[in-house]
């Protein structure tokens, strides 16, 4: 086991990946000699070359439909969004072609593309820097969306996505980037489109992913005093969802609360409450709970910790889900 951040777990994993295979290649902004504005790629154009590790101008757009063109010629490419906000001008070639086109082909077409985005909330930024658009890729058939929590899967999925075939949009939580954690370099990992229970209980289960993943587990920790055995479950994969860990931990305890930063209507919690009710109906003791972000644009940074759920609302919806 080696103790490492988010970030310097997503370079060791993007090297291995460079390593492997001759036909993965970098693109996005800045991420060449600067090593990314997180320097996640920090040092990987120095080691592989401007052929393997590409600065490219600042159009997403342009990056993204440069990266459909190299998967025709063979190439896996991995692009970084620099934040969240930013994907915007590339979303018609995501949803519209990256999506698509093996469907489009009647299977003759891959596209093994890898769309890394920051995403989140919690670290002060400006305006268009915090997004969660997690549930606008979800809800696109022909897309994979994941996102780590820690360091271990940090590492591990990121290797697992460049290798798969399918298009997989990579969601990395940029307030857990400087966060440590043990990595276990010689696996074996976990499968990549599955989900697991982070932390074992018996009275409610909370079901969230990404940056809230820590957030629940302080939850948990917090709700022992109360004399409460909280479960928490690590969704990973958004789509396709894996909830059958989900539904087995809702039908021993009875109680979901789903927690996310992004905004409530329509978010993942949406979806993942319904199939739980669907799956759970005679199981559950009272309405499953979400505890999301607010129907608002990403307020200014002296206030986002107001809008981010937090320990208090979570540990208030397990209450009021408890006393139904």
């Amino acid at each position: 086991m080696t103790r490492m951040s988010m970030v310097k777990a997503l370079n060791s994993g993007l090297r291995l990946a460079l390593e492997d295979d001759p036909k993965v290649v970098l693109m996005g902004e800045d991420i060449g000699r600067l090593g990314g504005v997180f320097r996640v790629t920090e040092g990987l154009q120095k080691d592989f070359g401007e052929g393997r590790v590409m600065d490219t101008p600042l159009a997403e757009s342009a990056i993204v439909g440069t990266a459909i063109g190299l998967t025709f010629r063979g190439f896996r490419p991995v692009v970084e969004i620099q934040f969240d906000g930013f994907v915007y001008p590339a979303y018609d070639q995501i949803v519209s072609q990256v999506a698509k086109l093996h469907f489009r082909s009647r299977g003759r077409v891959r596209m093994p593309i890898v769309i890394r985005i920051p995403y989140g909330g919690g670290i002060g930024a400006v305006e268009h820097h915090s997004e969660s658009p997690e549930a606008q890729f979800a809800l696109t058939a022909g897309l994979k969306v994941v996102s780590c929590a820690d360091p271990n899967d940090a590492h591990w999925m990121i290797q697992q996505a460049i290798a798969s075939d399918d298009p997989v949009v990579f969601m990395e939580p940029k307030r857990r980037y400087w966060e440590t954690g043990e990595v276990d370099l010689a696996g074996p990992a976990a499968p990549l489109w599955s989900s697991r229970i982070v932390r074992p209980g018996r009275d409610a289960t909370l079901v969230t992913y990404g940056p809230m993943v820590k957030t629940c587990l302080d939850s948990a920790r917090a709700a022992e005093a109360d004399g409460l055995d909280l479960e928490v479950i690590d969704l990973r994969t958004l789509s396709p969802l894996d909830l059958a860990p989900v539904v087995e931990s809702v039908r021993r305890t009875g109680h979901a609360v789903v927690v996310h930063e992004a905004a409530r209507t329509l978010g993942l919690g949406a979806e993942v409450a319904a199939r739980i009710g669907e799956e759970c109906f005679y199981s559950l003791e009272s309405p499953v709970q979400r505890v999301t972000g607010y129907d608002m644009p990403y307020p200014p940074s002296r206030t986002e910790h107001d809008f981010l759920p937090g320990l208090d609302r979570i540990l208030d919806a397990v209450d009021r889900a408890r006393a139904y």
